[in-house]
């Protein structure tokens, strides 16, 4: 019989002393940053895709969260966090054993110990790739086949998530330079906004219905997930000085300032371009103040934190609105809630905002020996910023594309969903409606009671009736449809037109 130290197992003197809160602050970290993709994104997405969407979309983050944990327990983690095998990748080991789970937290590459266990720290970094794929999908919603999302999600999160945390995170070439990304600005957000715009490119546009009536299918919904995206956003950059520091304090403080600036900034820039105060164009202002403040939370001071949400709140509100329609971009790749600007170009801000604003005090109360900013002097680290995006953006386009190609050519498994599938939503796919207050026959939408059953759409696409009286998003509604301009309330990336 195997005689173990009990004690030791227990309470051992790296959980007791000199942090023993410091587990205790990290499980409740990595449960923040859970919540913001489930259900945080997924209420989100459901709220803000059109009606017939919304169980596809809330399944789509369900599902990618879900995929990610088993990739991430059997060999993923090790390869993003562990043992260097090339420059810019660990090698790839399972994190399931007792041993290993009771082990001390370690990144040993990059050199770093933590106050808890090995299970904890795998947990905690699981939350951050799972999010990253999920963010992902956003760009995809509407139109991907279903199997294509199973077979993309862990090929993903195993060619190019682990890349880009082992790089700048697990002690790799990156880390090495020097880049600074405190939390996630490239590895999560600038990772999925290019794989976002990639990828859409690769599965097609949504039917063009689609794009043109996106009406949101419940907007208080959206803010639900808003609002739980906002607040696990203080586990997302407070968790990650992996203790629970004064740092870890300066962190959560900034991000909820750079957040609400860049909601206010972006809330002003709707009234006066439009006229009217949009409450998606304000989720879209606070998304982009959490993104462009990720790589840079604890780095910088307060008043760093209002110049990135100034930035924030204002250069992807300009792509958005202005640029997105000006260039037709629509015409290159469909990003169906505006990922690219929100996390793409929100990130790009952020990230060369961390160069600028980083301070040497916020540098140094994170363990990293940069010597701050160009404000503390060092305008070198600006060129390391740009260098760090530039391989994140080029190594998501190439790995992207190589999965989606993969998935398409050698799977022979199609990227998007048939027309008729399109044609009728979540009924079609999942065999399920998102809305359902009574037994099948009698199903309400809007104000009033449903008049087909969705065999009569099914009917009605056979026979080629792709009126609206066969848009399961128009059933039991009026035949004649408000009209809509063409342009929309912000940039058409949430699907908002403006009457």
């Amino acid at each position: 019989m195997s005689s173990y130290n009990i004690t030791e197992l227990v309470t051992p003197d790296w959980l007791a002393s000199p942090g023993g809160g410091d587990n205790a602050w990290q499980l409740t970290a990595a449960t923040l940053v859970g919540l913001q993709s489930v259900p945080g994104l997924m209420v989100l997405y459901a709220g803000l895709v059109k009606r017939k969407w919304a169980i596809n979309s809330a399944f789509m983050a369900f599902y990618g969260f879900a995929a990610t944990l088993v990739v991430w327990v059997l060999y993923a983690y090790r390869a993003a966090f562990g043992d260097q095998m090339l420059p810019f990748v660990g090698v790839p080991n399972q994190a399931v054993s007792m041993d290993y789970e009771l082990s001390q937290a370690a990144l040993p590459t990059a050199n770093i110990k933590a106050n808890y266990g090995m299970a904890t720290m795998v947990y905690f970094q699981f939350v951050f790739a799972a999010i990253t794929v999920v963010i992902t999908a956003g760009s995809f919603l509407g139109r991907m086949n279903f199997l294509a999302w199973m077979i993309y999600v862990p090929l993903w999160i195993t060619f190019s998530y682990t890349v880009g945390a082992f790089s700048i995170w697990g002690g790799g070439f990156l880390f090495q330079l020097g880049v600074l990304d405190y939390s996630g600005g490239y590895v999560i957000h600038l990772s999925s906004g290019t794989a976002g715009a990639v990828g859409a490119w690769w599965i097609g546009p949504r039917l063009q219905r689609d794009i043109e009536d996106n009406r949101p299918s419940n907007i208080i919904m959206a803010l639900v997930g808003a609002g739980l995206l906002w607040l696990g956003w203080n586990g997302f950059n407070g968790g990650d000085p992996y203790t629970a520091s004064t740092d870890a304090g300066a962190a959560v403080l900034n991000t909820n300032l750079c957040a609400a600036i860049s909601l206010l900034v972006w809330t002003i820039l709707d009234y006066v371009y439009y006229g009217k105060p949009s409450v998606i164009g304000a989720i879209n202002g606070m998304i982009t103040g959490l993104v462009a403040i990720t790589p840079a939370a604890g780095f910088v001071a307060g008043w760093g934190a209002i110049l990135l949400g100034i930035g924030s709140g204002s250069v992807p509100w300009f792509t958005m609105n202005i640029a997105h329609k000006k260039l037709n971009m629509t015409r290159f790749f469909d990003d169906a809630l505006g990922i690219f600007h929100t996390h793409f170009v929100a990130a790009i801000v952020g990230g060369c905002g961390t160069g600028i604003f980083a301070t040497a005090e916020g540098v140094a109360a994170f363990a990293t020996a940069a010597p701050g900013g160009a404000v503390s002097g060092n305008g070198r680290q600006v060129g390391l910023q740009i260098a760090g995006a530039l391989f994140i953006i080029g190594w998501n386009v190439f790995w992207t594309s190589a999965i989606m190609v993969f998935i398409k050519y050698v799977l022979r498994i199609p990227l998007r969903m048939k027309e008729e599938d399109l044609l009728i939503g979540d009924m079609a796919v999942h065999g399920e409606e998102p809305y359902v207050f009574s037994d099948g026959a009698n199903v309400i939408y809007g104000h009033s009671e449903r008049v087909h059953n969705m065999a009569d759409i099914e009917t009605g696409v056979q026979m080629g009736k792709t009126n609206t009286q066969m848009d399961p998003d128009m059933l039991g509604a009026p035949t004649t449809r408000h009209h809509h301009h063409t342009e929309t309330m912000n940039g058409d990336a949430n699907g908002i037109k403006k009457d």
